[in-house]
């Protein structure tokens, strides 16, 4: 599984229907209305980099009231709940 952090710089009045229109396309995790430089973060999630570049090349920035985007790739991800399963497991 490959995870995408997008950052997004919308249209001010557009904000709450764009959050909405991300948050319902497939591959689509979570959808935040931040402060900042950004409004908006979308977490994607698929199983390959040619899925993301699906959902967010192809099909997210063409919603209108995306004034800028800029888009990270995960490496590797760090939760307290995986920090805690390794403990769990006897890792010291």
């Amino acid at each position: 599984m490959v995870t995408a952090i997008v950052l997004i710089k919308a249209e001010t009045d557009r904000i709450p229907e764009l959050a909405q229109s991300i948050a319902e396309m497939d591959g689509v995790q979570e959808v935040f209305s931040v402060a900042g430089r950004h409004d908006l973060v979308a977490i994607v999630k698929a199983s390959r980099n040619e899925d993301l570049a699906d959902v967010i090349s192809d099909r997210m920035r063409h919603l209108d009231g995306i004034v800028a985007s800029e888009t990270l790739i995960a490496f590797r991800a760090y939760s307290k709940k995986e920090l805690e399963a390794g403990f769990e497991l006897g890792l010291d």
